[in-house]
């Protein structure tokens, strides 16, 4: 029997790349990454609906070529004229699946799989999802952990993971923000007897990790983005008893629900997007998550997988066979 060919699109938007790279490993199934870099304004095509590879490089149009794929996944906006091309080129022969709504060309899409509290009108293309598709698994929680348990012996358990996001175009992630969440994150690790992983992201600026570590006053690890060769996510989020997130990032708090342990919101309405307050409510209701408050408390859930829903609607529509390897 031949390979299904498969190709995943991914560009330098690492969250979009986390999410196409979730649900092609949840397939199980040999896959090719194409990376797209582009040579002028992205936005344009798709803001038009088109299927045009005109924005890219010349490397990333060479790297466009027969033998075509059978399905293409991808994720973001910037990304749907380029899958549109590659089906247009195989004279439709490619199924198309497409993470998170495309906007205008909505319908060249085999398959369409967007976060609920986006609100899409519904379509026989789309299917919802709680929260974003990402590449967190059992397996590499628990090789996370091992390998960096030896480096957190001397802190006190419960471990207590705190990720951090940052600012974006319209909302500061400052100081003040920041030493308030140290605080309070000190509070739920401290009334715990435990401790905390801090770890922070490519968003959070210097002076914003400063305020916070001013203000923690319990025993902590703390992580900046970028230092040191080996990044300690899986290890961190393997390693807690529990999860405190920012409510500025969808991906990182869907990260945090996929891990299956209790999981604290920080949301103060000035970081968070009306958009992504409606995830939180949505992990809220379903026990996933909760406001960040003072006290530590343990409690379970089935852990979030849209990446393995999505896997197994592809399967469904596409006719794929049944997963090689997990």
């Amino acid at each position: 029997m031949t390979e299904t060919r498969i190709w995943v699109l991914v560009d330098d938007i690492s969250g979009h790349e986390s999410q196409s790279l979730g649900v092609a490993e949840a397939l199980g199934l040999p896959f090719e990454t194409r990376k797209i870099t582009y040579a002028g304004f992205a936005g344009q095509a798709n803001a038009l609906g088109l299927a045009a590879l005109g924005g890219l490089t010349p490397e990333a149009k060479a790297g466009l070529e027969p033998p075509w794929p059978e399905i293409v996944i991808a994720a973001g906006r910037r990304l749907a004229p380029v899958a549109r091309a590659i089906k247009r080129k195989c004279a439709d022969a490619a199924k198309l699946v497409q993470i998170m709504d495309p906007g205008r060309g909505i319908g060249a899409f085999d398959l369409v799989a967007v976060p609920r509290h986006d609100r899409c009108r519904a379509r026989d293309n789309l299917i919802e999802t709680t929260g974003a598709p990402n590449r967190v698994t059992v397996a590499k929680l628990s090789a996370g952990a091992a390998r960096w348990r030896s480096k957190c012996a001397e802190l006190p358990e419960p471990f207590i993971a705190l990720l951090l996001g940052g600012s974006t175009r319209r909302r500061l992630f400052g100081p003040d923000l920041a030493a308030e969440l140290g605080g309070r994150a000190s509070v739920l690790a401290g009334g715990a007897g435990g401790s905390l992983l801090v770890l922070t992201s490519r968003r959070t600026e210097t002076d914003a990790i400063e305020a916070l570590a001013g203000a923690i006053d319990v025993p902590a690890h703390i992580h900046r983005f970028g230092q040191g060769r080996e990044n300690p996510y899986y290890g961190f989020l393997g390693l807690a008893a529990a999860i405190i997130v920012t409510g500025d990032s969808m991906s990182m708090c869907s990260e945090a629900c996929t891990t299956g342990k209790p999981v604290y919101i920080f949301a103060p309405p000035a970081i968070v997007k009306p958009a992504f307050a409606g995830l939180h409510r949505e992990l809220f209701d379903l026990s996933m998550a909760r406001p960040l408050g003072e006290t530590f408390e343990a409690w379970t859930y089935p852990r979030l997988d849209a990446a393995s829903e999505i896997a197994a609607e592809i399967r469904k529509r596409f006719g794929l066979p049944a997963a090689r390897y997990l």
